[in-house]
């Protein structure tokens, strides 16, 4: 827990620094995207990357941002794509549709929800928040937010489940700010039973310079791979689930 504190001291003015000025009065899918960077990454498609039209089997639908979408590693070695590999390797007909967006907020998410949810999703990660707390937005607004697109998921597919990845921020707006930012992620899920909690998505990998980028904010292809560890800790009891109600 102190190496954690530790980071987050020595992150917060870079962090501060990538998140101010992402939000812009612009709307729409793509305008709802601004990235940390001038650096777009290829890991959110505009379009899902099964027909599962024709293809049968679960959708894990991750909606994020430059964590999910692997920015400073190539596509392959995100945790997105590190997942898909590892429900490969048990022959499961699972697709991870990587949807993760550089600077996203949670009001990016809600705008672009809608027509990620045309194809049917079986499980959404949902990986949104940290970009808010930077910026230093109103918490009860991310708390709404996140609570509007688990709401809109549920309600289209109410069969689904979602996976709330929790994320924490530097210290440098407040304790009480911080702390409250935290209680988010637990408070949303407990609303919900069809809502698993990973608490904290960069747990083991924050504050560890081996598996952070010399940004201190974003992890190396070895820390996605601790990433992806983390989330398959919880997903992978889900999908066993989900795989047992399927029709045969």
């Amino acid at each position: 827990m102190q190496t954690v504190r530790l980071y987050f001291l020595l992150a917060a003015g870079v962090l501060c620094v990538v998140a101010c000025g992402q939000d812009r009065s612009t709307s729409g899918p793509a305008a709802a995207s601004s990235p940390d960077t001038a650096t777009t990454t290829t890991a959110a498609p505009a379009a899902p990357t099964t027909d599962s039209s024709t293809t049968q089997g679960l959708r894990v639908l991750v909606l994020g941002n430059s964590i999910a979408a692997g920015r400073g590693v190539s596509p392959e070695k995100a945790f997105p794509a590190r997942l898909q590999r590892k429900v490969d390797s048990l022959d499961w007909t699972v697709t991870i549709q990587n949807a993760g967006v550089s600077g996203e907020t949670t009001a990016g998410g809600i705008r672009r929800i809608g027509w990620l949810l045309n194809e049917e999703v079986d499980v959404l990660l949902l990986e949104l928040g940290g970009n808010d707390g930077l910026r230093g937005l109103d918490l009860s607004t991310t708390k709404d937010n996140l609570t509007s697109i688990i709401d809109t998921t549920l309600t289209t597919y109410p069969d689904a489940q979602v996976l709330l990845a929790g994320m924490r921020i530097p210290p440098n707006l407040g304790e009480d700010y911080t702390d409250q930012f935290r209680q988010i992620y637990p408070s949303v899920a407990s609303q919900y039973e069809r809502v698993t909690l990973l608490p904290f998505i960069l747990d083991n990998v924050a504050g560890v310079d081996s598996l952070m980028q010399d940004d201190g904010i974003h992890p190396t292809a070895a820390g996605h791979r601790l990433v992806a560890q983390n989330v398959w800790t919880k997903l992978r009891p889900m999908l066993e689930q989900l795989r047992t109600e399927e029709p045969t």
